[in-house]
């Protein structure tokens, strides 16, 4: 079948639409119609090239929502008409991690960014001119239709609207999962969160969620502070030097508890920062992507030490997709999770570099593509 997508030729590059050949779903797989997939930052590493894809032309996407439309042979527990989250971390679980419950590190991870099937690196669902086309995470959802595994999809409560549940995927579990889960956000603490984009902004409302008394949101947009603000956030600033100050200020001098780095590109000078602005005991959570080459971090390692300071990375918030995106969907449902409020304008699928454009300017907090509609619109 052919369906229309967006791709990327070669990095650095910009999306482009194309119309690629779709296969139609193997045992093990479902073939998708998407109904909305978020402009996660990490598809424009693709584009610039600090994330490396094995693989060109390369269709973008790893968030997004969808009703399946086919289901492979022999695949239980799946029928058309069901309703899904993509998971940009596959999940097998059968392997070490997973039976650990630490799904985000599963081994079929390792191969997610080849853009082949997980499980067969000769394998792709796509093409273009008789070419293979590399699936992003293996579920590319810059895409009208796409072919994935069911390890790479969440069955999800069809009574609930599901163009907002795209986010769920990654922004929002990676976000909300590194202020909950790997920085530990206790009730009375304060935290700050540098670079308040989906993912930032989900760092803020699980901050607040987990009953932080201060969350001080750091980014240079006036948009993504105003709308910090409006989702949980106490203080908002533009630089970390002022959030520092203010942590230290309703701490005794001591500093935030934990330090949340969400920023876009992030680089080792915005972790030696984060370490900066902690107290003794304190916690660094690095969730933000920077570019494959950087490979030092300028920290005091004396204040390292004597202060008994901790630097962690958060692969999609140190969740599980399959537990971790029903229970946001619940707290969707019940209003706790605010979804709608972070989508700032919704695009076509032929304009996907263009939300990029936007991204990068500071226009949006996250943009979206709406597959039933014809953005770009405001939200």
């Amino acid at each position: 079948m052919r369906t229309r997508a967006s791709i990327l030729r070669s990095a650095p590059g910009l999306f482009e639409p194309a119309v690629v050949e779709l296969e139609e779903p193997r045992t093990g797989e479902i073939t998708v119609r998407l109904t909305a997939a978020g402009l996660c930052h990490s598809d424009d590493h693709y584009a610039t090239g600090d994330i490396p894809a094995g693989i060109y032309p390369l269709c973008g996407g790893h968030e997004g929502s969808g009703v399946v439309v086919d289901v492979g042979p022999h695949t239980a527990g799946w029928a058309v008409g069901d309703h899904v989250v993509f998971a940009f971390v596959p999940a097998c679980g059968r392997c070490r991690w997973c039976a650990e419950g630490k799904q985000n590190l599963c081994d079929l991870g390792a191969t997610m960014l080849s853009g082949a099937r997980f499980e067969d690196p000769d394998s792709y669902r796509m093409s273009l001119d008789g070419a293979p086309v590399g699936q992003v995470c293996g579920v590319s959802t810059f895409s009208e239709l796409t072919t994935v595994s069911v390890n790479s999809a969440v069955k999800v409560d069809p009574g609930v609207p599901l163009a907002p549940l795209a986010l769920l995927g990654c922004c929002v579990g990676t976000g909300w999962g590194s202020s909950v889960n790997a920085a530990e956000v206790a009730p009375g603490q304060t935290v700050i969160v540098m670079g308040t984009g989906g993912i930032g902004m989900s760092a803020v409302q699980g901050a607040a969620h987990a009953g932080a008394a201060d969350i001080i949101a750091v980014d240079p947009a006036g948009l993504k502070r105003e709308v910090a603000m409006k989702l949980g956030a106490t203080h908002a600033v533009a630089g970390i030097e002022e959030a520092a100050e203010i942590a230290r200020s309703l701490t005794n001098g001591q500093g935030a508890d934990a330090a949340v780095v969400t920023v876009g590109i992030t680089t080792g000078e915005h972790v030696g920062q984060a370490l900066g602005s902690i107290r003794k005991d304190g916690v660094v959570v690095v969730t933000g992507a920077g570019p494959a080459a950087v490979g030092s971090l300028p920290v005091n390692l004396l204040d390292l030490t004597m202060s008994q300071k901790r630097v962690v990375g958060a692969l999609y918030g140190k969740s599980s997709p399959f537990s971790m995106v029903p229970k946001l969907v619940e707290l969707y449902g019940s209003g706790k999770l605010k979804l709608d409020e972070m989508v700032t304008r919704r695009y076509r699928l032929d304009q996907v570099a263009e939300g990029y454009a936007d991204m990068h300017a500071g226009r949006i907090v996250r943009g979206m593509v709406a597959f039933d509609e014809e953005g770009p619109k405001s939200a």
